[in-house]
């Protein structure tokens, strides 16, 4: 964005809460949802400054929306968009999402499997299986040493998925 090489950056994901129900939250769509993009804000805040970020979101440059907003949209050249906690989408919804794709825009899918807090199959998994081998399609599978949250995420993990050479 900085650099003129996108102009808009879209942050979406399922409105799926983390086994708890929260209930009704007060407001407008986009205060309803903030609570679900606070990470991204941090982390845009951080990279582009806190008034850069306020500033694009007044103007449409950041768009945070839940991912049932996205039906009928197209991602057009120039734009960013993020599908975060993917793996709590239903198959028909990653469809729905993955069809928005217009040309030249970039997409970044993410989601861990192993944490889907939805029941039956997510569309994360099933999107890797379908789009292994498409051509314009990079699937990156992030292993415990890329973890840079803090070594003792790693050290979590490991107890609660054991390395498969253990």
């Amino acid at each position: 964005m900085e650099s003129g090489q996108i102009e808009q950056i879209i942050l979406t994901r399922p409105a799926v809460e983390a086994g708890e129900q929260l209930g009704f939250l007060p407001g407008a769509v986009d205060e309803k949802f903030s609570v679900y993009i606070d990470a991204f804000r941090d982390i845009l805040n951080e990279r582009l400054g806190a008034g850069t970020v306020e500033y694009c979101l007044r103007h449409g440059r950041i768009v945070a929306a839940p991912l049932a907003f996205m039906r009928g949209k197209t991602f057009n050249s120039k734009t960013f968009v993020v599908l975060d906690e993917a793996q709590n989408t239903s198959v028909a919804q990653m469809k729905m999402f993955l069809t928005r794709i217009g040309e030249d825009c970039r997409v970044v899918i993410n989601g861990d499997i192993a944490q889907s807090d939805i029941r039956g199959p997510n569309g994360l998994e099933d999107a890797v299986k379908r789009l292994s081998g498409v051509k314009s399609v990079c699937i990156h599978r992030f292993e415990r040493e890329d973890i840079v949250r803090s070594g003792l995420v790693r050290e979590i993990i490991d107890r609660y998925e054991p390395p498969a050479n253990a």
